[in-house]
Formats: structure tokens, sequence, C-alpha cells
């Protein structure tokens, strides 16, 4: 985390009728494996507002996404360590030892201790809300210099003792004579020491985000087959992107103890043929979810040098793209835990004046194969806009010859902290190199809520 900052500066729930609307059609993404055709460069408004300072992304990096278990922004940009007026960084599972994991990494990279930093957490779009918290306060003018990022480490998860042995060894902590500790200990029990596993899981339901996201493709009808395809795909456009170079914002890590890191580890594209032979990873033995076409738990971490662009231009800097605007979701956490970017586009579209035929690039996050056609389908029906959106048409789905060309959180792999920038940087990324003007990221996270952002192209 340190080195980034210095570096880069169990049933079916009652959704039934939702299979009786969706019914299974192809969502075959074989055409997409090719290469696609960079969009036309277009005469398009800017959607700079009046009265309203513009926030532009200076640079962003990210160490490569890693497995879990498997083996920085200033030097990229030489931005003097003091002019940074606030650091935010967003993370999931919380060492205790480290809960303000923005300021430790800070104080590690050599900031100034004068530099306030706090730390976010709102699951997979931590980043997100990391960004956005600095969004608003350039936005209001009490700061001109923003590093914001996101950090996970899936590798060290903090792993606690049971209850009934906490609760014990906070009592001993309390015992004053030999007889209270004696008296303590005979109530020991072997069970006590049974650990308490992690587990990714919605607090409010008790289910997994695998088993829901297994639900949902069964709502939806979405097939193994249309899971496996995307899954592939995704895959296979994250490799074209590494080889071609295209890849630009991984920087590389030294591994404390390890050899020197340089790429994505978890790009692994395989054959259908292979990846249907898994099994269920979740609903067994009916499942349509498995290892191939989900997420894998990820080590990394990123961050970004947002800034006040009058701040940028001062300083010589040539950024690479506007924020503009955004909003975050929130829906049911048991039918629809996953569909934020569903509920999250349509309303960025109108909260920025733009429809989805003014969109060069689409950047969502990946958590299943299932999950992002689940999200097509309903992005793409009258019906769902009507009966669950209380809207009078659908959005529509994004066209896959501008979604996630480059791969995504299935190849790339996601660390829950981090995610949120890789997406944006990979829109603008695209933006530049492509020739197109307006990105869209979007993302779901655990508790049924989600974001949506548009991301606009510096000029050239």
């Amino acid at each position: 985390m340190t080195s980034i900052l210095t570096y880069t500066f169990k049933n079916l729930p009652n959704t039934s009728k939702w299979a009786l609307q969706f019914s299974v059609r192809p969502l075959s993404c074989s055409s997409q494996l090719r290469a696609a055709p960079a969009a036309q460069t277009k005469s398009k408004k800017t959607l700079a507002k009046p009265n309203m300072r513009n926030i532009v992304v200076v640079d962003g990096v990210r160490i490569p996404f890693l497995q879990s278990g498997t083996s920085g922004l200033l030097h990229r940009t030489n931005v003097p360590k003091d002019i940074v007026d606030y650091i935010i960084f967003g993370t999931v599972i919380q060492e205790v030892k480290t809960s303000n994991v923005a300021r430790e990494a800070a104080l590690g990279a050599g900031f100034s201790d004068k530099t306030p930093a706090h730390t976010v957490t709102m699951a997979c779009i931590s980043a997100n809300q990391a960004m956005t918290t600095g969004l608003g306060l350039i936005a209001s003018g009490q700061s001109d210099v923003i590093v914001a990022g996101g950090v996970e480490l899936m590798s060290d998860v903090p792993i606690r003792h049971s209850r009934k042995m906490r609760k014990m060894m906070l009592e001993l902590n309390k015992a004053k004579t030999l007889g209270q500790r004696l008296s303590l200990f005979s109530k020991f029990r072997l069970n006590f020491l049974a650990p308490e596993l992690p587990a990714v899981a919605e607090f409010s339901t008790s289910e997994t985000m695998g088993h829901s996201a297994d639900r949902l493709a069964a709502a939806f009808a979405v097939s193994r087959q249309d899971q496996d395809e995307y899954a592939l795909r995704s895959h296979s456009l994250a490799k074209k992107a590494q080889d071609e170079g295209l890849l630009s914002d991984v920087v590389p890590f030294k591994v404390p103890g390890k050899d020197t890191v340089t790429k994505d580890n978890g790009i692994r594209p395989s054959s259908l043929e292979q990846m249907a032979k898994l099994k269920p990873a979740f609903i067994k033995p009916y499942g349509t979810v498995t290892a191939a076409n989900s997420s894998f738990l990820t080590d990394g971490a990123s961050a970004m040098l947002i800034m006040a662009e009058e701040k940028a231009l001062a300083m010589g800097y040539k950024p690479k793209a506007y924020l503009r605007d955004f909003v975050y979701v929130s829906q049911d956490p048991k039918d629809q835990l996953l569909l934020g970017p569903t509920y999250a586009t349509p309303k960025v579209l109108e909260k920025a004046g733009l429809t989805m035929n003014d969109i060069d690039a689409f950047e969502f996050h990946e958590a299943f194969s299932g999950q992002i056609l689940a999200n097509f389908k309903a992005m793409d029906s009258d019906w769902f806009a009507q009966n669950y959106m209380g809207r009078k048409t659908k959005v529509g789905s994004p066209p896959l010859e501008k979604f996630n060309n480059w791969g995504g959180s299935l190849s790339l792999g996601h660390p829950f902290g981090a995610t949120g920038c890789r997406l944006v940087m990979a829109a603008a990324n695209r933006l530049r190199k492509e020739g197109g003007q307006y990105g869209l990221v979007a993302a779901c996270a655990a508790g049924g809520q989600g974001h949506a952002m548009i991301v606009e192209a510096y000029p050239k």
C-alpha cells in the first residue's frame, strides 16, 4: 500500500416471474474476441457546467492484481508531496492495526504528517467512494489536489477467535486474583479454539454473493454456456490488451521477500470445453456459477492523482480525463444484490444529459459472468424498467463492441477496495486510445448498492 503511493503517488427467491419475462436467448460473445474497432471521433458537447470547477484525472496507476496466495503515483507524475491536500483510500476487509490504512500508507510513503488522510469502505465500490469524496472536496473549494485509491490484501485477511474465546480472553484480562483466573480456565472447552473465518456473505441475508449470483442468473434465464462464453471473452481480451501493452496503468511491485511482479497473474484464457468440466461452486449440483465464470480473490492496490483543472495546468500537467457526473444507488440486497449497474446507468445518463448512444467506452465491474449478463437483460427490458424501476422505458444494454474491451474483473482480478480506480483509468485510457469522448463506469456492491460515473476524455 505504501509503495503504490510512493510509486504512483439456498431456495429460489420469489422472482420466478422474472424467468417468464427473460426467456433464454443467445448472448454469444465469441464474435467479441476479435479486436473491437476504434470509436469514431465525434463532435460532442462538453459536460462542463457554469460556475463549477472542472475536475481532472492527471494520472492513475495500480500494482499488478494478483490471485490471493501468490506472489506508485509519485514517481509516475513527479508531483511534490507537499502540494497534496488530502488522501482518501478505500478498503473492505480492514486490519485492526491499520484501520485508517490511508493515513498509515501516506506516512509510510513519506507524505507530510500535516496532510490529512482517511479511509472509506463501501464494499466493491470503496475506491469509487474515495474518488467521489475527493471530487466533493475539490468542487467545494476545500482542496485542489487529492490522491484517491484503494487496497485489498486477500492473502492475509484477519481471522478472529470464536466469540466464546474472545469473551474468555477479555474476562481473563480483567481477572485480578489467581482464583478468578482458575475459575475462568475451568470453563474452557476445545471448541472455543475454532476460528471465525471471513466470508463474502451478506449480513442481512447470510447469503454468499456467489449464491446470489447463481439465483440471479436463473431468474434472468442466463445459461451456463452464456456465462462461460462471456468469461472466455474477458480473459481473451485481457490477454490481448496485456500483450499489446495497453494496460499502461500497471506498475512493477516488489513483493517483500519475493520477486518483483510486473503484470496481472489471473489472466488465463482457457477453452469452453475445459470450462464446461468445472462443477458448480455455490448451488450444487444444478447451479451455473463456477470458478471459471466468477471473479477470483485478489490482492492489489490502486491510486489516482485528481486535481482541479486550473491547478493541474498551472503545474504543467496534461490531464487524461475529466471526472463528471456520478450517482450511487441502493436496492433490495436479497433479490437485486448485483443489479447496481442497471439502476445507476439511466440515472447518471439523465444527470449528464446523455444517452447510451453517446457513450464510447463502457467499463463495468465483472463480479460474475451471470451478473453482467443479467444486468444486460434487465437494462434491455421495458418490463423490468416499468415494474421494478418505476421507469417508462428501458435504458438499453451496452453494445459489446464498446464494453470492457481490455478485459474486466473476471480476468484482471478484483481487489475489493481497489477496483473502482482501475475502472476509471481503463475508461480514460481507452478513450485516449480509441478516440472516444465519453466513458461510463458502473459497478455493483455488497448490500445491494451500486455506482456509476461519466468520464470525459481530455482534449488532446
